[in-house]
């Protein structure tokens, strides 16, 4: 009786050793070849929108499809914040007495108001400067991204061990900094 269990255990292991640990290994070499892809591609196009101090919807569109390489399904999320500089005032006299400082404000853009303005409701040319989305320099750009989808690795190993990695992302990214030139 032992002698057939040893039999089907060593079966069960070999089958698990031959198909299932090289296939495991492999979607993980493929989830590294996705986060590899997706932060270079990050990289790339927020330097870019930072060095050159606009955005054009040619930009956004090869962004996105460098990430549609990898197979995976992304959020991407934009916020820009735009340096201002408001003076102070004393409020106790009637006529506004300035005080000779400033203080910095930050207005907030996100996804809705640069997607607006890149591809807006009225037919455009792409190459159209309305198309544009300019920034200052002294702003923040910043653009984070995380996957939707599982990854093959992921299922494989919830598979495996009986866990269940639930909506975490299998990649997140985010990076930005600030606008350092207007080329425009």
């Amino acid at each position: 009786m032992s002698n057939s269990v040893s039999k089907w255990f060593a079966a069960l292991l070999s089958v698990l050793l031959l198909y299932m640990v090289p296939a495991g290994e492999s979607a993980r070499r493929q989830d590294d070849l996705s986060r590899i892809v997706v932060f270079q591609s990050l990289t790339k196009f927020v330097d870019s929108v930072r060095m050159k101090g606009y955005l054009t919807p040619q930009m956004y569109q090869d962004f996105l499809r460098e990430l549609e390489v990898t197979g995976n399904i992304y959020e991407v999320g934009m916020e820009h914040q735009h340096k201002k500089y408001e003076p102070d005032y004393e409020d106790s006299a009637d006529p506004k007495t300035f005080l000779n400082s400033y203080t910095i404000v930050y207005d907030t853009y996100y996804d809705a108001d640069i997607l607006g303005l890149l591809f807006p409701d009225k037919e455009l040319p792409p190459d159209d400067p309305d198309r544009m989305y300019k920034l200052t320099a002294g702003d923040y750009f910043q653009v984070k991204i995380k996957s939707l989808n599982q990854t093959p690795y992921i299922l494989l190993f919830d598979a495996l061990t009986g866990s269940n990695s639930g909506d975490k992302p299998a990649i997140a990214f985010p990076y930005g900094g600030m606008v350092l030139n207007e080329d425009y």
